[in-house]
């Protein structure tokens, strides 16, 4: 005869020797949470650079675009151009394939090599210290500030260092700033990102290893919890069956097990859906996250920028003259060379957010015309049509950021395609900067809703985020500290047991 398979017994062993294994990883997951809510891991954006970079002079700008180009010899168009600040000097950026060259708009000079003088004064001026007090390490090989691959083809890196803490890294192929951190970007980064991500170094260089070990203990841990919370409702008894020291109770334990199962029933939900959604963070289930079938995303941004820039429209109007015709008030710090419906124009940029548009052909706007931008997706869309259009002026459900660097106003556009695509297009570049459809929309819910609790009241009325999320996540600490503290006592019993002679 079979023996019976016991199923409350066999759920309570699993969770507890889960617990017993993860139970520290929880406790890491839950304290560096708090830390992810104030510090994010050091990165240098968009906003950075144009915050290190000075105006552009117009009377500097001596060489058009296409004789600029005309010093490169190269047969193959730019897919993009921009004229920008470099050492101290307007230089055009123009990127060919995935490659970008650098040519002084001054004097027509090729930027050939990053010498270590170019960089040191790059890395000088970006920090504000004297080059002299710099220290120099040549970075070859991934540390905890550029183990992401996305340094892999930037090396080798010129890594300067100031007593006053400030470390920014130079590629030695773009001669670009591509890393800068400080001592407290990277003390913020060891009390949240570092740890929530298990961003070590050793770990992360090698990405697939890491990438599986976070899917699997993320997906254990949540098993786990998922186990926890079906013992503690098997276990609660409204009926108070249980009693203590003559008393009825509705939990069989005392001390930490009680401890632990009141705050499972309280908060293994949220230990659950937490540990489920970072799981979800490393996309171990690409069509659910993504699903574009139809390809209608590439579709409609090839309708709004879809064109590599030609040079000869811009002879029309030229940058020193694009640049003299912005408002007196107006320091643009790039001039982005661009087509946008089909048609030739500036992008001048003062700051993150701040963008006047120049048409070759008339005078400086703030926004593209709405219509013209509606009237381009659709037709691009076809045989789908627009099912809904307007104008967002406040973040929503599917278009929120917490740090309030996505755009507003945005236009918000909505197809009837099998996967009810939706996107928001930025008026003023003429960009789509968020798009959702049928799987994605899953995603935003059960990863960044339940993740981050991120619901536009709370990010809307801040500090009311930080006021329901912290209290839920030291409500994780105290269950992670009961479960370290029950299952150091699982071990000390089982090697008790495994040693004749030693009881507990």
């Amino acid at each position: 005869m079979k023996p019976q398979i016991n199923v409350k017994k066999t759920v309570i062993f699993v969770h507890r020797w889960l617990g017993v294994c993860l139970c520290a990883l929880f406790l890491l997951w839950f304290v560096s949470g708090v830390g992810m809510m104030y510090w994010d891991f050091p990165h240098v954006s968009a906003a950075d650079r144009l915050e290190h970079e000075f105006a552009l002079n117009p009377t500097q700008v001596r060489l058009t675009p296409q004789d600029a180009y005309a010093q490169l010899k190269s047969s193959r168009p730019p897919s993009n151009v921009r004229l920008v600040p470099f050492d101290g000097r307007p230089a055009y950026r123009f990127r060919i394939g995935r490659a970008e060259s650098i040519v002084y708009a001054d004097t027509g000079e090729v930027l050939t090599a990053c010498p270590p003088e170019l960089t040191l004064r790059i890395a000088s001026a970006w920090t504000n210290q004297p080059a002299a007090t710099a220290k120099l390490e040549l970075n070859t090989e991934e540390d905890q500030w550029t183990v992401s691959g996305q340094f892999r083809a930037l090396r080798p890196l010129r890594k300067y260092s100031w007593p006053d803490g400030q470390q920014v890294y130079v590629s030695t192929v773009t001669c670009d700033v591509v890393q800068y951190t400080t001592w407290k970007s990277r003390l913020g980064a060891y009390l949240g990102p570092i740890p929530h991500w298990l961003y070590f170094t050793p770990l992360r260089k090698r990405a697939s290893q890491w990438t599986r070990l976070v899917i699997w203990t993320s997906g254990l841990a949540t098993v786990a919890a998922l186990l926890g919370m079906l013992v503690g409702v098997w276990m609660y008894s409204p009926s108070k069956q249980y009693h203590h020291e003559g008393s009825p109770s509705t939990i069989p334990y005392m001390g930490s097990k009680r401890w632990h199962m009141v705050l499972g029933l309280t908060f293994g939900s949220l230990a659950c859906t937490w540990a489920f959604s970072g799981m979800l963070s490393m996309d171990p289930f690409p069509t659910l996250q993504t699903g574009d079938s139809t390809g209608l995303s590439s579709q409609l941004s090839r309708a709004l920028r879809g064109r590599a820039p030609s040079l000869e429209p811009f002879a029309v109007k030229s940058p020193q003259e694009a640049l003299l015709s912005l408002p007196p008030d107006f320091r643009a710090k790039e001039l982005e060379f661009d087509s946008v419906l089909n048609k030739p124009v500036y992008f001048a940029t003062a700051a993150p957010g701040h963008t006047l548009i120049l048409p070759v052909d008339g005078q400086a706007v703030a926004e593209f015309d709405h219509q013209a931008i509606i009237d381009a997706l659709g037709k691009a869309a076809q045989p789908y049509k627009i099912m809904e259009t307007r104008l967002v002026t406040q973040y929503e459900s599917y278009y929120l950021d917490r740090h309030h660097s996505l755009p507003l106003p945005s236009i918000f556009v909505q197809f009837d395609d099998a996967e009810r695509s939706m996107y928001y297009v930025d008026p003023k570049t003429a960009r789509i900067v968020e798009g959702y459809n049928s799987h994605s929309r899953w995603n935003r819910w059960l990863y960044h809703g339940l993740h981050s609790i991120n619901l536009p009241w709370l990010y809307r009325h801040r500090p009311a985020w930080d006021f329901v999320v912290l209290p839920l996540l030291l409500g994780g600490v105290a269950l992670c500290i009961t479960s370290l503290i029950l299952a150091w006592r699982v071990v000390r019993r089982s090697c008790s047991i495994a040693k004749p002679g030693i009881t507990d």
